[in-house]
């Protein structure tokens, strides 16, 4: 009872932990941005790729979620950290374990016979060991806060794999697209020339044109051709970028819509404020810096000693035969206290590295506020500005063709030369290239805002690609990261 009576005592000063409790950073974010769209939807938590309307995109997508293995490896890690918390959860509970052995022991015959004893000696020996390290100060509890701040942060790194993911698989394909457009238009200009080149090398076959003339047609047409080798090779590279990305060999990839057929997504809205709730980069930075607030605690609960209760109970005998009758029984119960009295400051040490190492954290966490907020204005105003421009570059695309369309005119009637044709077809070309790398830009601002933004989405995409099975423990406890918010110590500490 007296042993009860201290146990119970000691558990109720388990109240007490040391160490300081988290309180969240206060940050100073903007109320609105400095650059908005009037057309901005509540968009932000909707799988945005689909609003392209491409279904293969949609696939590739999907594929890349479910076989990429950075988000394998990612998950993986999750597994790890959950892992951990339960070895970490365990210091909670008694520990118990077992033991028992057989021997037999000879003496010297001479030396027995002075004692009176057999000089060989049988021994059967079974024991169940318990001990228990009392959290008298809150050491386990912050280390369990501790791991259960990095198993949040696992997650949330899954998470902002998944983000960059899903962004880097549908910009590299509006990339491939682009390319597959400009391809194609090289490809015609190409053979809009070869048939000019011949038609002059006739001309210039009767004297009608000379050699300055038809050099300077021969030049257009290689610019051209020198065009295409240049496209081709950056559609193979691209290819092979998003197979990786899939989790393929690199190798071929498979075309929906045109970069022309693909439908602008609409612009996502949201303020500021929402980007610590939304932005997994963030709470992973969050939860870093949670984990090490509790490290503090650890390091100073090395100033006080451990307490641990110890039992020991079994049956020792030298007749296996009355091994397990009760006057064999054996048994042990007792307490220990242990605690350091001069260390060179070592105990001090550990503490201001903690501390340290909290203030890096710190830092860290309201960094990437900072980051994440330059990341959502860069990508509004680019998307904003590629939009302008791609209608100006229409506009400029349209002036060309006119003007093309005029020269080529003005040269059958014999108003000018072909100097005239060749500057409009080159200056057309390259505008045509120009429209297509702007439409690219446009896509790609969307969906750098969308990545920049975060949003519910992350956890749809989370859900198709491949969930981890965490088994349940010896102790019942199931570390589901889905559920990982709830994740909480016997005794939580107040957050």
């Amino acid at each position: 009872m007296r042993l009860l009576a201290l146990t119970l005592m000691l558990l109720l000063l388990g109240a007490c932990v040391v160490g300081p409790d988290y309180e969240k950073p206060e940050v100073d974010i903007p109320d609105t941005w400095r650059f908005t769209d009037a057309e901005a939807s509540e968009v932000v938590n909707t799988p945005w790729w689909t609003q392209f309307d491409d279904p293969v995109l949609d696939q590739l997508i999907d594929e890349a979620l479910r076989a990429n293995l950075d988000v394998r490896s990612a998950a993986a890690r999750v597994e790890q950290f959950a892992a951990r918390l339960n070895i970490t959860r365990s210091d909670f509970f008694p520990q118990v374990g077992y033991g028992g052995n057989a021997y037999r022991n000879g003496i010297s015959k001479n030396n027995a016979a002075d004692f009176g004893i057999d000089s060989i000696t049988t021994s059967y020996e079974a024991t169940i060991n318990i001990g228990w390290e009392l959290d008298v100060w809150g050491r386990i509890r912050r280390a369990s806060e501790s791991a259960r701040a990095q198993l949040l942060s696992a997650e949330d790194s899954r998470r902002t794999v998944i983000l960059s993911l899903v962004s880097s698989v549908a910009t590299s394909y509006v990339g491939l697209r682009r390319l597959d457009k400009q391809l194609e238009i090289a490809n015609q200009t190409r053979d809009s020339r070869a048939e000019s080149l011949r038609l002059f090398e006739l001309q210039f076959g009767g004297g009608v044109i000379g050699q300055l003339q038809l050099s300077q047609i021969e030049s257009e047409y290689e610019l051209a051709v020198g065009a295409i080798p240049v496209i081709e090779r950056d559609i193979v590279i691209m290819e092979n970028l998003i197979a990786v990305l899939l989790g393929r060999n690199p190798g071929p990839i498979q075309r929906g819509k045109t970069i022309d057929e693909l439908t602008l997504a609409q612009v996502p809205e949201g303020v500021p404020s929402e980007l610590l709730l939304r932005r997994p980069d963030i709470r992973r930075a969050e939860q870093q810096l949670i984990s090490a607030n509790a490290r503090i605690g650890v390091a100073r609960a090395a100033y006080f000693p451990r307490i641990s209760l110890t039992g020991l109970a079994g049956f020792i005998s030298g007749d296996l035969s009355a091994w397990f009758d009760s006057d064999s029984a054996i048994w042990a119960a007792g307490g220990d206290l242990a605690g350091n009295i001069f260390t060179g400051g070592r105990i001090s040490g550990g503490v201001k590295q903690a501390e340290a190492i909290q203030q890096q954290a710190l830092f860290t966490y309201q960094q990437s506020i900072l980051t994440s907020l330059q990341e959502v204005e860069d990508a509004l105003i680019s998307t904003q500005k590629a939009r302008e421009k791609l209608i100006s570059d229409g506009r400029r695309v349209d002036a060309l063709t006119e003007y093309a369309r005029i020269a080529r005119l003005r040269y059958d009637n014999g108003y000018t030369s072909y100097i005239e044709v060749l500057d409009s077809q080159r200056s057309l070309f390259g505008a045509q290239l120009s429209y297509v790398d702007t439409q690219k830009d446009v896509y790609v601002g969307l969906i750098n805002t969308y990545k920049a933004l975060g949003g519910g989405w992350i956890v749809l995409a989370e859900q198709r690609a491949n969930e981890i099975d965490f088994p349940e423990d010896e102790d019942g406890y199931i570390p589901d990261p889905a559920t990982a918010a709830s994740y909480s110590s016997p005794e939580p500490v107040d957050q």
